[in-house]
């Protein structure tokens, strides 16, 4: 079964969500090396290799050396997602998290898809049953509720991405990632299996294990 492939009416930006403190990684995790490159860098290329403009979404300066940076209010993620909906006129908004190097744009791809035929308010991948925040396609009309969520702090971002959904009478859609590897319809290119695509990287010993996964999959840059 072929792939699916990007479409132009996706009507979608990318952004990736770079704003924490990195106090667990001792270092901006952003700038951290992993096989000869910034996890940023890794976290855009990821992003445009599934056809979107991206832009980072967080309060480090820093990085406009590598994209545009959408400034938030420093409260977390969903600051962060507010921020970026903010800022676009697009429908719908991808978001990656710079600590998530190993995950494939083909994922990306087609929850962008999902959304766009489901029409869900927030669309999702679930790991082993587990439904996980991130990577995250939002309609754009759910930025009303989430900034109410912010403001609140009532929860988190996935705690907000329901809420939203309710709001909006629109789905949370949740899509299994093993099924769609196993029937080809995402893959990696290094081949790595989707139990290996969620891994954080949030500490020195999580950066030591992605390397040696990528080392042991002869992909290192």
């Amino acid at each position: 079964m072929s792939r699916p492939e990007v479409r132009p009416e996706a009507n979608a930006d990318g952004f990736v969500l770079a704003g924490g403190q990195s106090t667990r990684m001792g270092a901006d995790k952003a700038l951290i090396q992993l096989g000869g490159r910034a996890l940023v860098v890794r976290a855009l290329n990821t992003l445009r290799e599934a056809g979107l403009t991206t832009s980072i979404a967080g309060a480090r300066s820093t990085l406009t050396n590598y994209a545009p940076v959408i400034e938030d209010c420093g409260q977390g993620p969903l600051s962060g997602i507010c921020a970026a909906l903010s800022s676009s006129s697009a429908q719908y908004a991808v978001f990656l998290p710079v600590d998530l190097p190993l995950l494939p744009a083909s994922l990306l791809t087609f929850l962008l898809l999902r959304a766009s035929v489901t029409g869900a308010a927030v669309t999702m991948p679930t790991v082993n049953g587990f439904a996980q925040t991130f990577p995250a396609v939002v309609d754009r009309a759910a930025l009303g509720t989430l900034q109410c969520s912010l403001t609140e702090d009532d929860g988190g971002c996935f705690t907000a991405f329901q809420v939203a959904a309710l709001h909006l009478g629109k789905p949370l859609s949740a899509v299994a990632v093993e099924l769609l590897a196993q029937c080809g319809q995402i893959d990696h290119p290094d081949s790595l299996p989707p139990s290996l695509w969620f891994l954080n990287v949030n500490t020195p010993q999580d950066l030591e294990r992605a390397q040696a996964i990528l080392e042991t999959h002869h992909q290192v840059s």
